[in-house]
């Protein structure tokens, strides 16, 4: 039996749409039905379910308010709950799949790729929660798949995309950073690498996944709208928008470990196109 948390989140809810496609039985648990914060209502919710691979999809992701307001509530799911759920998953000796982040990096490099053990150093409270859930599921675990993502997207959910086109109803010209550089990801291309690992019995260890070829945001921005003739979108510097988290300039993972898997990764470009055209 495969267990989602996070099951009706953006991730979660690509995941059950393929594992539907595979005819794949799952239990998909949203924070109604198992609070993940709660280790012993975790743990009784796992031992009865028995599951073999736990899709741990939960996360908080609300970056800026994870600074001040959310900080508390990103330390009890992001790292409180992950370590419920893989100790819960060790209890029954299932595989756990852990979603992370590039924001575990500084963004500092410049001019190659993070590799999976490149040196991690979070610059904000999002970043920071999520390698310490790393951490847990490593000590906690020997079988388990810490997939680190980027710049998600997908139909499900808010997301740049859907950001970029509903500001686009209302303004001839936007403005987007055209300094912080990394890989977007189509929630399709990471739902069905973490199926594949399972089903090929991948390695156990960190990975990194996301669409193929980097780019700036403006460079993103200009791809979603590029057939929207009413909108200019306009090159700014991170200093011109600032945000409360602080991002990584440069955060560009190496996908050579996933690739050694031959698993086949589209362009951000093919994926976007992809994602539209399912709309």
């Amino acid at each position: 039996m495969i267990l989602l948390t996070g099951g009706n989140g953006q991730l979660g809810t690509e995941l059950r749409h393929l594992l539907d496609e595979k005819n794949i039985e799952y239990i998909s648990t949203d924070a109604g039905e198992m609070d993940i914060t709660d280790e012993q209502a975790t743990m009784a919710f796992i031992q009865e379910v028995k599951p073999t691979v736990i899709y741990h999809c939960a996360a908080y992701t609300a970056v800026d308010k994870a600074e001040d307001e959310g900080k508390e509530l990103g330390e009890k799911i992001n790292v409180a709950g992950t370590r419920n759920v893989a100790l819960a998953a060790k209890a029954v000796d299932a595989t756990l799949v852990y979603i992370s982040t590039d924001y575990v990096f500084d963004g500092t490099l410049k001019d190659d790729e993070y590799s999976t053990d490149a040196q991690t150093n979070p610059q904000n409270e999002y970043g920071r929660t999520k390698l310490l859930g790393e951490e847990a599921v490593e000590e906690i675990l020997d079988n388990y798949y810490i997939i680190r993502t980027s710049w998600v997207f997908g139909q499900y959910g808010h997301n740049f995309v859907f950001t970029m086109q509903k500001l686009a109803e209302t303004r001839d010209t936007l403005t987007v950073v055209n300094d912080q550089f990394g890989r977007p990801t189509w929630t399709r291309t990471l739902a069905e690498f973490m199926s594949f690992v399972i089903e090929k019995k991948a390695p156990y260890g960190i990975y990194h996944l996301s669409n193929d070829e980097s780019c700036s945001w403006y460079e993103f921005a200009q791809e979603i709208l590029k057939d929207n003739s009413n909108v200019t979108v306009l090159p700014v510097t991170s200093e011109e928008f600032p945000q409360k988290a602080k991002r990584p300039q440069y955060s560009v993972m190496s996908l050579s470990k996933a690739k050694d898997l031959e698993f086949t990764i589209p362009s951000w470009r093919e994926a976007l196109q992809s994602m539209l055209a399912s709309l």
